[in-house]
This record gives C-alpha cells, structure tokens and sequence, in this order.
C-alpha cells in the first residue's frame, strides 16, 4: 500500500511567513537591448503583440508591437545579483554557498534557493572544496519567488542600429590596420516604461530580504550587454513626486493590484491607473503612504507606497548584507 504524503517538505522558518508583494514602472533611462535571437546578422529584442481592444476604419483590430522586458530575464538578472554579491573573505556569495547558475546547491539552507527554487536533474559529483559535497543527489526544490509584467506601455518598436566590435590595440605596427567586426542590433528606445511585479509566497521576513537585495540591486543591470541600469520611474503620488513602486506585506490581499494592462498605450493613463490602485485598500482610498489592517494584534496587510516602500525594501536588503555579506 502506498503511503500519502502530505508534508510539503518545506523546513519550518525561524519567525511567522507572509506574503510579499512589489509592484513599480521602470523606466530605460538610456537605449536597452535584451538578447532575444538572431536574425540575418541581426541581435533581435522580444517584443509582443497586443490588441488594443480598439477597431480601425475598416473594422479590424488594433494590434500594436511592444517591447517586452519578459519576467524571466528579469529573475536571471536578479538571481545573478545574488551569486555575484561579495562577501567579506573576498569571494562571491554563490562561491561560498557552492550555487550558481546552472549548477543550483538546492540547499533548504542557501538564502538564494530558498527562495528562487533550485533543481539537480540527476545524481552529480561537485568540485573539491565546493560546498555541498563531494555529492548532489537528484533534487527539485520549487522557487517562492514569480515574477510578472514586463510590457512596455509605449507601442514604440525597437529600433535597429549599426555598431561594430573594435579590436582592443593600443599600438601597433605601421600598416596594420585591425578590421572592425561590423554586427546590426535591436535595441528598446530610451524612455519606454515597463510595469512589472514580483510576488513572494510564504516567506519569513528574513527570507525575503534575498528578494529585496535582488530586486534594487538588479535595477543596475538590467540589459543584455552595454549600455545598462533601469530605474523606478517617478511622478505625483500623494501630494509629492515619488517613486511608482507600492511594497506589501500580507496575509490577506486586501490591496488593490498596482498591474498595468498591457493594451494601455499612454503614459498619462498608466500612471493614472497604477496610482489609483496603489491608493485603494480594504475597498477604501487611503492618503496615508502606509497603510495596515490589523485583525486583533495581528497586521493582517500592510503597504508601503513611494519613497516609504524604497525606503522599506532598503531596510529588508540592508539586513540580509548583514547576515551573508557584511
């Protein structure tokens, strides 16, 4: 006979797991390329198709072509500011943990996995020295950690230019004359704003900080190549120019989503929307940039809004450097 398991397999944490939710528009404050394919000597972009929900004069849909900053390279980005954050003995952070991409620990107890998920398809034999062996079993450990949006609200398409890769001589003979290597790239025109949102299911506030550093830490870095770096867009909210970024903590999602429809086209309408829902909790609009709903002594939900959410991620990032950087 079979025996049911009903365990998750998921370690107890060290305090009460919550829900965490961050919901911003970013903004390419330069030209950005993100790799998506090549083409006849060409480095394509991913863009997407949108009906509009509107019709032309002939009756037809309006389908326009976005720019797309899919939630996949933004979790590879975010990942990979983890495993490339330095420690204090002069290593990286995935070194001393034995993870990295692909070759993930899978470990319950790596601040990294614990939250992103982790896999080893089949039995693997690690490095000497690697933490973690001198053997993986087969392993799957399921991330907490999804990422969404990513659309652009502008219906600009990619731009396409020329560049070429020059060879790195200081100095040379006379009549030698190095040859360029000529390539065409896409890129994402400067400007464009891409709603996003990551959400982080049953984590301790200590877990979560991995998530935090991940996310600012990434805004650096976000594109394929040079140049590179995103930012938090920022317009009126609450009186005062601020950051489009809306931090919750949560048992129950008593919040309005900040999420963007992908067939908005204006700015001015985005930023309306993502503002009006930012604002909107327990079915009331609240003026305060923090908000909780407590059920006896138990804060149920909180959010953070503007500045006071950076300010809130800051401190969750600024505790975990704490415990695996400082």
């Amino acid at each position: 006979m079979a025996v049911i398991q009903t365990s998750t397999g998921l370690q107890g944490a060290e305090s009460r797991r919550w829900h965490f939710d961050i919901y911003a528009i970013l903004e390419g404050p330069q030209e950005l390329y993100f790799g998506h394919e090549t083409q006849v000597n060409v480095n394509m972009v991913e863009t997407v198709r949108i009906d509009t929900g509107q019709l032309d004069e002939d009756g037809k849909p309006i389908v326009v072509e976005k720019c797309y900053l899919s939630p996949t390279k933004r979790r590879g980005v975010e990942r990979r500011a983890l495993i490339w954050a330095p420690v204090a003995d002069g290593r990286l952070l995935g070194d001393r943990l034995g993870c990295g991409i692909p070759h993930t620990c899978t470990q319950q107890t790596c601040p990294i996995c614990r939250v992103f998920g982790g896999l080893i398809t089949s039995d693997v034999e690690v490095g000497e020295g690697v933490p973690g062996g001198p053997k993986r079993k087969a392993m799957t450990f399921i991330g907490r950690l999804v990422h969404g949006g990513g659309v652009a609200v502008q219906a600009i398409e990619p731009s396409e230019k020329q560049r070429a890769m020059h060879p790195s001589v200081l100095h040379k003979e006379p009549g030698v004359d190095p040859t360029p290597t000529p390539f065409k790239r896409q890129y994402h025109e400067p400007a464009l704003l891409y709603p996003v949102s990551n959400h982080a299911m049953s984590v301790s506030e200590g877990e979560f900080g991995a998530a935090a550093y991940a996310f600012l830490e990434s805004l650096a870095r976000m594109g394929a190549g040079n140049p590179k770096g995103m930012r938090v867009y920022e317009a009126p909210l609450l009186g005062r120019a601020q950051p489009l970024l809306v931090f919750d903590r949560y048992l129950v999602p008593l919040g309005k989503r900040p999420i963007v429809s992908p067939a908005t086209v204006e700015t001015a309408v985005a930023v309306a929307g993502f503002i009006e829902a930012a604002v909107q909790v327990g079915g009331e609009v609240s003026e305060k940039p923090v908000v909780r709903r407590q059920e006896g002594d138990v804060p149920v939900f909180t959010r953070w809004i503007g500045d006071h959410a950076l300010a809130k991620l800051q401190e969750y990032a600024l505790e975990f450097a704490k415990v695996y950087l400082v």
